[in-house]
């Protein structure tokens, strides 16, 4: 079985840019990755409906924090044969964002701690219990804050007309508080070990783990 490795942060954390760079780092060591992003937009209808509601599309179901995880925790539940075959297959997968992001968003916007919240757990129990999506066995927090990330994600949305800032990528406060669920997710190792670094030392994290 291969190593599943969760890269989770902020909007304009770039986890993109760092998946690729896992990614060609780890084949030129000849090891047989697949990467995934969630949420998967263009490919799952769950996910497409989730962002069309931050978007302001679907009347009140972006105010609903338990409506917006199920439809993320359902985009991952559609995907999990796929990542359960990619980690039979290959050496290393590589996940822009997982469950931990539902986790993160959702107590966030509810206000709870993390290691007294009724949302973590359950989101827990609903996609590494019910829908029985595979826990990763490493997460990577990218360690960049959130007017960092912000100013990325604006700049992006600027310079690309396909990816406008959403109502959550829009709300200072959310993000920050995100930032910190994140963190406490982090310290807690919740679900597995976590890492917490960024840019170079983000990609020599995942290394050390197929060393």
């Amino acid at each position: 079985m291969g190593i599943l490795v969760a890269i989770e942060g902020l909007d304009g954390a770039g986890k993109q840019t760092i998946v690729g760079r896992i990614h060609a780092a780890a084949q030129e060591r000849g090891a047989r990755t697949a990467t995934f992003t969630f949420p998967r937009y263009g490919e799952s209808i769950t996910a497409d409906l989730a962002s069309e509601a931050l978007h302001g599309a679907h009347g009140d179901l972006r105010n609903s924090v338990y409506a917006m995880a199920l439809l993320f925790a359902l985009d991952r539940a559609a995907a999990g044969a796929a990542l359960k075959a990619a980690c039979r297959e290959h050496d290393l997968v590589i996940c822009d964002r997982y469950v931990a992001s539902n986790a993160a968003y959702s107590a966030a916007r509810l206000g709870e701690q993390i290691e007294s919240s009724s949302v973590v757990d359950w989101v827990s129990d609903l996609e590494f219990g019910r829908f029985r999506v595979p826990v990763p066995d490493h997460q990577l927090l990218l360690g960049v804050p959130p007017e960092v990330a912000m100013a990325r994600a604006s700049g992006r949305a600027a310079s690309d007309a396909d990816r406008p800032v959403d109502h959550y990528e829009r709300d200072g406060d959310l993000q920050s508080a995100v930032y910190a669920a994140y963190t406490d997710l982090a310290s807690a190792n919740w679900m597995s070990d976590w890492s917490h670094a960024a840019d170079d030392d983000a990609v020599a994290a995942v290394m050390s783990l197929l060393s």
